[in-house]
């Protein structure tokens, strides 16, 4: 089964045919970095990483671009704040954002630009839409013409005139157009700024992103992604500058991830239910975090509580017991039969369902539903009387590769071992309940519980996990 991807331009589940065979060329928007990031930050960081996993996991080689908007408005009212020049608060929250991402199980990206480092690009790309009549100097800044290209307005499915009606022009800005938008802006006194044919300044936000396309992509890519919010203007506004620049399709596949809301209201910084990810991963786990932004379709809104996280938290054991079930009775056992092919055929074929939610347009809601299918059957199994090591190994297998596709590594536990008093009381609980001394037996267990070690009886014998 081929691969569908929900486009945002054609508004259809569309085939994915890459420009290059066995290659994906993918543009990712990434955060302004004025600021620790927040869970909506996080979500596109996530859904687009698994994206990228799968067509990996496909044989895909995959060109990934996520850039760093280090120049901006918002940076620039941060460092005067601060007393800091701005590349020194770019630098900060840039490496912050790549500590919380890591953390999220989000790989590097092939190339992570930043608007400072491809200033002579976008320059030149400006310096381009002027010469092609595209767009105009006014007293120092450059505006670029929507009406002058044909098609504006077609990611967006609004015609110019009704994107004019809600456009203004602001104090201060000398365009000829309320549509117009900004590819430079001249420098104010103080601010940052960079020489340029219209004179010292600092670019536009939406020129970046099509200037760093083109410089690591190429003229045309297969898919360029964000955030649901970012299809108006930014996104219209790229596809305008870079299909009149190259006269080339700008990218063949829309991707946008649904918002965030907070305890069911959309999250802002007015409404005083903004949370950051750094924050969320000191007091959860960040696979659970991944987790619970994977268990909702990525276009769909996404309802963050912590009743619904601890949910996920539950789902993502359950999944995660199977699995290490599996490993207690393959390292235990000394019934082994042959090979069940009845039972690798099952696993197959939930292995194939998995990819089959995938190829549809990525969907990790129902991917996840076919993993605890995947972890009920495994626990059925382990009931059986005698078990085959090759069954148990591929149940293991389809587990741990189909949560990789997820970003997620289940095999990784806590590094820390149990010290030697814990270790004595366990052996002692062991002892008393063979004894069959149980109100022994459960004040060890009590005792452990305060020490934050969780004891569970299973048909393939004690376990412990942290609290």
């Amino acid at each position: 089964m081929s691969i569908k991807i929900y486009n945002t331009l054609t508004r259809e589940k569309d085939k994915f045919i890459p420009l290059e065979e066995g290659k994906v060329s993918m543009y990712v928007c990434g955060p302004t970095v004025y600021n620790y990031i927040h869970i909506g930050n996080a979500r596109p960081a996530i859904v687009f990483d698994t994206v990228r996993r799968y067509f990996e996991y496909k044989g895909f080689k995959v060109n990934y671009v996520l850039n760093f908007t280090d120049v901006d408005d918002k940076i620039i009212k941060a460092a005067k704040e601060l007393g800091k020049e701005v590349p020194e608060i770019a630098n900060k929250f840039i490496h912050a954002y790549q500590e919380d991402v890591k953390k999220l199980g989000v790989k590097e990206a092939t190339h992570h630009p930043r608007v400072m480092d491809t200033m002579e690009d976008i320059i030149a790309f400006i310096d381009a839409l002027v010469q092609q009549g595209f767009a105009y100097e006014a007293q120092g800044d450059v505006y670029f013409k929507p009406r002058a290209f044909d098609g504006y307005g077609k990611l967006s499915h609004q015609s110019v005139d009704e994107l004019r009606s809600g456009a203004r022009i602001q104090v201060g800005e000398k365009k000829e157009d309320p549509l117009d938008f900004a590819l430079w802006k001249k420098a104010k006194d103080g601010e940052i700024a960079w020489e340029s044919p219209w004179g010292d300044g600092r670019p536009g936000w939406h020129i970046e992103c099509s200037a760093m396309a083109k410089k690591y992509l190429g003229d045309t890519i297969d898919i360029h992604a964000g955030g649901q919010d970012l299809t108006f203007p930014h996104h219209e506004n790229e596809i305008a500058q870079s299909e009149a620049r190259n006269g080339k399709a700008f990218a063949n596949y829309w991707m946008h991830n649904g918002y965030i809301n907070i305890n069911n209201e959309k999250m802002s910084k007015s409404l005083g239910n903004f949370v950051l990810t750094r924050e969320l991963i000191e007091m959860h786990d960040p696979k659970v975090l991944r987790f619970f932004m994977l268990s909702v379709h990525y276009r769909n809104p996404i309802n963050f509580t912590e009743e619904l996280l601890e949910s996920a938290k539950h789902s993502y054991d359950r999944i995660k017991t199977a699995y290490h079930n599996l490993e207690h009775r393959k390292a235990s056992s000394m019934n082994l039969v042959d090979d069940d092919h009845t039972w690798l055929q099952e696993i197959d074929s939930r292995k194939k369902q998995f990819e089959a939610a995938m190829d549809d347009d990525f969907n990790t809601a129902n991917a996840i539903s076919v993993l605890f299918d995947l972890a009920k059957e495994a626990n059925l199994y382990l009931k059986l009387e005698q078990t085959s090591t090759k069954v148990i190994e591929a149940f293991q297998e389809t587990i741990v590769s189909l949560f990789n596709i997820l970003g997620i590594q289940i095999t990784e536990e806590e590094k820390e071992l149990l010290d030697e008093d814990i270790e004595n009381l366990i052996k002692e609980r062991n002892n008393a309940r063979k004894s069959r001394d149980f109100a022994r037996a459960d004040e060890i267990r009590d005792m452990l519980k305060q020490k934050g070690i969780i004891l569970e009886d299973t048909p393939q014998g004690v376990r412990w996990k942290r609290g």
